[in-house]
């Protein structure tokens, strides 16, 4: 006797689609000077770079430029800003590349350091709208260089939130005529000279490594091998000549 299995099939249920990831909208052109002064005092120089070797874990340190920093999904257009200059520490950078932006609520903080550079055309916005926007977002110090001094009424100027308002950081003017201002976000030095802005250890009193002096140490360390392996083979042809003698 024969005898065959009922198999029931159970239909499957297609799975619910995740909701869309939320993603901030494209940036609008910058204005011309705008987007000049931008690169020459920030990008064209490699700050970013440098800044985020000097501060080591990328996974988990945040430098980065033009990126919109809003409290929450969808929160509206008020206040939302892109600083020229943003950095974060112990966030999620991936986060911030899959929404362009950067979402406080999904990081847990705001920004701990945001810097803008003075444009003709923007200028008046840095000075007079920026400061009540950062401090609404919480963001703990906000920055501005102006390279002439022209835009912003002064080369240098920092701002540290103190409550719920911001506190200016005092600059002193170095025997240079440099101005300097400690970030205490950075445990940096940040300096207006020579037309240019720097950022300067206050452990070491120098620089944060640059292009040239990584290439200055890669030439120096070859140079170091170069003389080593002269000298070694030196010591080889010494040994034998006094073998052979």
């Amino acid at each position: 006797m024969t005898t065959t299995a009922n198999t029931t099939i159970a239909a499957k249920t297609p799975p619910a689609s995740a909701p869309a990831r939320f993603q901030f909208p494209d940036p609008p052109q910058r204005e011309l000077d705008e987007a000049m002064t931008n690169y020459e005092y920030l990008h064209g120089v490699g700050s970013g770079l440098h800044l985020s070797r000097h501060f080591g874990n990328r996974n988990t340190t945040l430098v980065s430029a033009d990126l919109w920093v809003a409290p929450a999904p969808r929160s509206g257009t008020r206040g939302l800003r892109r600083p020229d200059l943003l950095i974060a520490f112990d966030v999620n950078p991936a986060a911030c590349k899959e929404t362009r932006g950067y979402l406080i609520s999904e990081q847990g903080k705001p920004p701990d350091f945001v810097l803008e550079v003075a444009s003709e055309s923007t200028a008046h916005v840095d000075v007079e709208q920026k400061p009540r926007d950062y401090a609404v977002l919480g963001i703990p110090e906000y920055w501005r260089f102006d390279a002439t001094g022209e835009f912003h009424g002064t080369r240098l100027a920092g701002d540290r939130l103190v409550g719920d308002n911001y506190e200016p950081i005092p600059i002193a003017e170095l025997p240079d005529g440099s101005l300097q201002g400690y970030s205490a976000v950075l445990n940096l030095y940040l300096r207006a000279e020579q037309g240019g802005l720097g950022w300067y250890d206050p452990e070491t009193g120098q620089h944060i490594p640059t292009f040239d002096d990584r290439q200055a140490a890669l030439l120096q360390a070859e140079a170091r091998a170069d003389s080593a392996e002269a000298r070694i083979r030196e010591l080889e042809a010494e040994n034998r000549r006094l073998r052979s003698g």
